[in-house]
Parts: C-alpha cells; sequence; structure tokens
C-alpha cells in the first residue's frame, strides 16, 4: 500500500491509500490498523507521512560517502538523533537558520523506515516484521555547526527547523520488496549530485533494526535515516552548499520524489 497522509479542505489530517485512480480514505491509522474505503479523499495538502515518536539517524552507512569523507568504515552504526521539530512536509520549504546562522547548508538524500509495532531485542531475521514501511527523506545538515561549532556533536547541526523533510508517501515493506536493492539520488536545482544504490549500505536494514533494538524500545512510529550515499555538497571541490532561491529533490526507486523549495529563515 502507499500511505499519504494528508489535510483536507476543513484542515483535518486524515490518511488516505494512493491508487492509480487517485487518493481514497483510509479509517484509523498506519499503528493501529487501516481500512480502505472507497471514498475519495479531499486532499488539500500532502503532509509528512508520519508524525514521528522519533527520528534516529545512521551516519557513514555507505561505503563511498565513507571514503569521500575520508573516514574508515565503522565497526557498528554510527546513531545520532534529529529532533521531531525538523520534520518538513513535501513541498514545504527547507529554512535556511538565520538566528543561529549557517553559510554552509547540505543535502542528503536516505531511505528512511517507519517502525510499525513496538519492539526491543528484535533479531535480524524478524526485523522486516516491525517496519511498517518506507519513505523518502533529506537528512539537510549545517556542516559549520557539525565540524566546528557543536563540540563534535551532530544532532545540533542537523535539528534545525525543517531538517528533516519526509514523503511524500509511505510505502510498505510489501511493495518495496528488497529494500537494499533501490536507487537512491539527489537532484539540485534539476543537477544530479547524488546518484547510487542502498546494496552500497555498510549494515543493511535487518542489521540496523537489529542493533537500535538491543537493549532498547522501539517505538511505533519511529523513524530511522539510514544513511546517505556519496556526492555531497561537503566533500564536492568547489563545495556546493543550498541556498535560497534552489529546489531539492530526494529520488528514491519504488517510492517517489520528495521536493522542497530553499528559503531563508525570517
Amino acid at each position: 500500500m502507499k500511505i499519504i497522509r494528508y489535510q483536507d479542505s476543513g484542515g483535518q489530517t486524515f490518511y488516505g491509500a494512493e491508487q492509480e485512480n487517485g487518493i481514497f480514505e483510509l479509517d484509523g491509522n498506519p499503528f493501529d490498523g487501516l481500512r480502505a474505503t472507497q471514498t475519495k479523499a479531499d486532499v488539500r495538502k500532502i503532509l509528512a507521512p508520519v508524525e514521528p515518536a522519533s527520528i534516529i539517524c545512521i551516519g557513514l552507512n555507505y561505503r563511498h560517502h565513507a571514503a569521500e569523507s575520508g573516514n574508515p568504515i565503522p565497526d557498528v552504526p554510527v546513531v545520532f538523533f534529529k529532533g521531531i521539530n525538523a520534520v518538513q512536509n513535501p513541498g514545504d520549504p527547507i529554512l535556511i537558520p538565520t538566528h543561529l546562522p549557517s553559510n554552509e547548508v547540505d543535502y542528503e538524500c536516505e531511505l528512511a523506515m517507519v517502525i510499525g509495532k513496538k519492539g526491543k531485542n528484535i533479531p535480524r531475521e524478524k526485523a522486516l516484521d516491525y517496519v511498517l514501511g518506507f519513505t523518502c527523506a533529506n537528512d539537510v545538515s549545517a556542516r559549520d555547526w557539525q565540524m566546528r561549532r557543536s563540540g563534535g556533536q551532530w544532532c545540533r547541526a542537523k535539528s534545525f527547523d525543517t531538517f528533516a523533510p519526509l514523503g511524500p508517501r509511505l510505502v510498505t515493506t510489501d511493495e518495496i520488496g528488497d529494500p537494499q536493492s533501490l536507487r537512491i539520488a539527489t537532484r539540485l536545482n534539476g543537477e544530479t549530485v547524488q546518484d547510487w544504490n542502498t546494496d552500497d549500505m555498510i549494515f543493511d536494514i535487518p542489521t540496523l533494526i537489529e542493533f537500535l533494538s538491543g537493549s532498547t524500545t522501539l517505538l511505533p512510529g519511529t523513524v530511522i535515516l539510514t544513511g546517505t550515499p556519496h556526492g555531497v555538497g561537503v566533500a564536492r571541490k568547489p563545495q556546493l552548499w543550498m541556498k535560497p532561491g534552489d529546489l531539492v529533490e530526494v529520488e528514491i526507486e519504488k517510492i517517489g520524489i520528495l521536493k522542497n523549495p530553499i528559503r531563508a529563515e525570517v
């Protein structure tokens, strides 16, 4: 199923099933159960497909990205968090910080998975049973804050408002098939700047779930960003930063395109 979270003309939020002939209302929610209807959805605005319980992120999880960053292949997943305040809807702007200013705001296309049921100490062979589905994410990063102004911690640099766009749809695991064979790309103003495949992940989806759930409860609605491939702006020569007026697009095979314009914070 392709699940859309949307706002109707009355400003209320619902879930819908995206089909070839349109979007149809769904009763319930993805974590307690959804029931299909034959009623066409009144879609005024597409929202991020979930309201995350938390956002867990994995760094340096693609071999070629670790190489372009000059880092060794990690022995265990590199984990950091983004604040849920950072979530942004498809089509809404990513805001370049001006009050805590950044001049080095970077893009990172990522495959995001959404945990569908509570789990702890999940073995890898059962890991996908706990995944509701997958969506596109952009792990927007203020590199100046990440590298020079945050004491070595990444959370400040990656948790500014709007720094976690998600969407445009949540595709359930049965429609994704193998999550380790998906093309993933970023375009900035129409130019392809990242173009790779999820088969380059160092730690695959089952490994990440097994690791993150170790002695730790994963709650329904937890969003896990699984890392970015090579081609990020900080590693390019010359370096490439997003700026007001730009348009960034993340595209993942079988999921779709997540588009966000870039604006300055006011």
